[in-house]
């Protein structure tokens, strides 16, 4: 197999993606309608190859090829499935509610496709060049996703909001990257790595940050969180769960396999940072959502949390730390798309609703989707033994065998707080009086929650698969 060829064979899942959006892109123009027609389908299927690609690629040994700028090895093999997974469910979930809200423009599917296949270079990024335009073909497509909705002033404004912030934090983060250039002499990993040592310096400690900065926005973790709530509950309800499902994985996935291989010796440096932004993170998602009347806006909030959790494990600095963070991707993952199932079934005359008094007697109404939702609810609270207390336990552990014991307390605490808002949540369906039922959700969606919920529930029995998967992910990194 000559160079060319070793090379497209690591990065086959990105290749099928880049050709796939050209194909998708010339199908539709080509077509001359505005409507989404096939084209959903046609980017599912696209996604689907590339997933395969993913999954038939984990057998291969690990390569660094382009010249060092790209890796292929277990950690973002993982990560890349779990962002795949999100984009696939997303839009199999998303085609009926965007007719349904007359806004089903042919562009979505191929942007959803474009933005993923920036997610996963981005994951495979070994260097600073390649992370920086693997974050910016996805922010890129972000933008105009936020806003495809042009005739509503809330997703216009949230358009807005994403694409300026975005903005701000990629120019903090390209500022950080030019800083590390300068000091350490190299754009990869390895060689930053290798010139700073034990020992950075004050610039290339300032580098860090501010590449911390741009890489803390994606993630949506104090204090890089205030564009969240606004445009969760501004974008359409399919884009909100596109943002709050596949990009997390890309962005905790760049954001680990940074630290753990250009600043293995600056761990007292960088561990301050991520400290912070996890306490605060952590605190934020659990007393802010308390108030929120909006589900859209609650899940905003829930997810500022949620990645405060899985930076716990970060902040650990060890293949345990990891570990734990990659199962607790995986784990939110999945409850979030079931939550997002849900909140797109949540349409009464045809309408969309998003109040959580919306919800007001759904286990009377409808009790199939109140027991799931509930199920779901539980989960991302913590409580044993649904998958949700597992996530956290992996990384809370991870931090007590790292010494980090306050990070673990401080971490459960906001946890039991975070708890009163889902809990809440399921005392409306449960205990309120019905409100008018909800129309019948499609069938996507119901499969979509029934087996997130299931899984949550029932992943107790047999946990081996994901945490060995994530295992084999942590240790490649290591």
């Amino acid at each position: 197999m000559n160079s060319l060829s070793l090379e497209l064979a690591h990065a086959l899942p990105e290749a099928i993606l880049a050709l796939g959006a050209v194909v998708l892109l010339l199908i539709g123009a080509f077509r001359g309608r505005d409507d989404d027609g096939p084209m959903t389908e046609l980017a599912v299927v696209v996604l689907g190859a590339a997933l395969v690609a993913v999954v038939l690629g984990g057998h291969r040994p690990a390569g660094v090829v382009f010249d060092d700028a790209f890796i292929d090895d277990s950690f973002g093999d993982f990560m890349k499935g779990l962002s795949l997974t999100g984009s696939i469910v997303v839009l199999l979930m998303s085609g009926g509610f965007l007719r349904q809200s007359g806004v089903d423009k042919f562009e979505f599917p191929i942007l959803v496709v474009l933005a993923t296949l920036g997610m996963l270079m981005l994951i495979s990024a070994n260097g600073l060049i390649a992370l920086y335009l693997g974050l910016e073909l996805m922010s890129l497509s972000l933008y105009v996703v936020a806003a495809i909705s042009r005739d509503d002033a809330r997703a216009s404004e949230a358009g807005l909001k994403y694409f300026v912030l975005g903005a701000l934090s990629s120019g903090m983060l390209l500022y950080g990257a030019s800083l590390l250039y300068g000091f350490a002499g190299s754009v990869s990993f390895a060689g930053i790595a290798a010139a700073i040592g034990g020992h950075p310096n004050m610039g290339v400690i300032f580098g860090l940050v501010f590449l911390f900065a741009g890489l803390a926005f994606k993630m949506s973790v104090v204090p890089f969180h205030m564009w969240t709530p606004d445009v969760y509950e501004g974008a359409p309800t399919p884009v909100t769960a596109f943002f709050a499902s596949a990009p997390k994985m890309a962005a905790v996935a760049v954001s680990t396999r940074v630290i753990m291989t250009a600043f293995p010796g600056a761990v007292s440096e960088w561990q301050q940072v991520i400290v912070f932004m996890a306490l605060a993170s952590m605190a934020l998602g659990s007393f802010a959502a308390i108030n929120q009347s909006n589900i859209k806006r609650l899940m905003a909030y829930s997810s500022i949390g949620h990645m405060g959790f899985a930076l716990v494990g970060l902040a650990a600095g060890t293949e345990a730390g990891v570990k734990g963070v990659a199962v607790y991707m995986a784990i939110y993952l999945v409850m979030t798309l079931g939550a997002f199932a849900a909140i797109l079934s949540m349409r009464v005359n045809g309408k969309a609703v998003e109040k959580i008094n919306d919800l007001a007697g759904l286990a009377r109404t409808n009790p199939a989707m109140g027991f799931f939702f509930a199920m779901l609810m539980f989960s991302l609270a913590g409580v044993p033994p649904l998958a949700g207390f597992f996530a956290k336990f992996y990384v809370f552990m991870a931090a007590v065998d790292a010494k980090l014991y306050w990070l673990a307390v401080i971490g459960i605490l906001t946890s039991a707080v975070a708890a009163f808002y889902y809990l809440r949540i399921v005392k409306v369906m449960y205990f309120d009086e019905p409100a008018p039922a909800f129309d019948r959700p499609s069938v996507t969606q119901r499969v979509v929650l029934a087996v997130s919920s299931l899984a949550m529930l029932l992943f107790w029995i047999y946990p081996a698969p994901l945490v060995d998967a994530a295992a084999a992910a942590a240790h490649s990194l290591f």
